[in-house]
């Protein structure tokens, strides 16, 4: 029976493996070696150039840096921004209720609660960007936003949020931390259902409140949680293109205010007819991500707390 152990898992693995290697491995290593070429990916010919393509990603002014500031401006911002909101609305829905007699409790209709926030999960990107597309609209043009703003006599951007350089990125920022802080909240609310209810009647006991109840119970023991957030919410950062290319104007505008790396990888491939510049862009972002999770990883390392 042991004998044949091995073949038996092998048999099992060898499907699910091969459709893997075939469906992504193997367009990644067709990526690495059309990025040393000149193909315009509109021929059958090309050249090998060696590490030109990537030698010109950072002379490239106009798109490319630009991109790169914005996406890192993105990677900063988003992971922080919506780990602290879950972080926040799940420990007020799961502990901020009423204590009674020592016993914690969360607060009143927290399963709704939670069901609110998470809805914006059902919908895809595309839906979600042309949303709120319309929400930042101009007032002339029902912008639900700007409208809302001149109805208590506030100013509103005349051409709405999306047409103002200084406005349309923290605008794409703002969506995506509105459609990823209900995934995370309920993320972060199932860790703390399994957080022994002991721990905080004892810190209560103590005359802990509510903010050392959170850093000094809550966090320790969320930490793998919250490491495992920060990782996923980079990956999103860098792969934010669909939000761009359906709510700003020009995909990236106005005048490249809210350009990412992943846009000026879709304007080289479809646009520009440069299909080797375009993988070794997407070549040096896949690294990218890769380092960024390896770092969160060894950064974030602590001893685990076993309860």
């Amino acid at each position: 029976m042991r004998h044949g152990k091995y073949p038996f898992i092998l048999s099992f693995l060898a499907l699910p493996v091969g459709l893997y290697a075939w469906l992504v491995i193997l367009p990644f290593a067709q990526a690495f070696q059309i990025s040393f070429t000149d193909w315009s990916g509109s021929t059958n010919q090309f050249d090998y150039i060696g590490f030109d393509n990537y030698v010109n990603l950072f002379k490239d002014g106009r798109f490319v840096i630009p991109a790169i500031k914005h996406t890192a401006v993105i990677l900063v911002v988003l992971p922080i921004v919506t780990i602290a909101l879950g972080l926040f609305f799940a420990f007020m829905l799961n502990i901020g209720g009423r204590s009674r007699q020592g016993r914690i409790e969360g607060v009143r209709g927290a399963r709704f609660h939670k069901i609110v926030y998470f809805f914006p999960q059902v919908l895809s990107l595309a839906i979600i960007g042309i949303l709120w597309k319309q929400i930042y609209a101009p007032p002339g043009f029902g912008g639900l936003l700007a409208n809302g703003l001149q109805l208590f006599g506030l100013p509103a951007p005349a051409n709405g949020f999306l047409a103002e350089r200084a406005l349309v990125l923290g605008a794409v920022i703002a969506v995506l931390v509105w459609s990823s802080v209900g995934f995370y909240l309920v993320f972060f609310s199932s860790a703390m259902a399994a957080i022994p209810r002991d721990f905080y009647e004892a810190g209560i006991i103590d005359g802990a409140g509510r903010f050392q109840l959170f850093f000094r119970i809550t966090l320790p023991l969320l930490w793998e949680s919250v490491q495992t957030a920060w990782i996923y919410l980079s990956i999103v950062a860098l792969d934010v293109f669909v939000l761009i290319y359906t709510m700003t104007p020009d995909q990236g505008g106005p005048d490249g205010a809210s350009e990412v790396v992943g846009g000026v990888i879709w304007k080289y491939a479809f646009r520009f007819a440069d299909q080797a510049f375009a993988s070794a862009l997407g070549v040096v972002l896949f690294f990218a991500a890769l380092t960024l999770a390896v770092v969160a990883l060894r950064a974030g390392r602590r001893e685990t707390i076993e309860y």
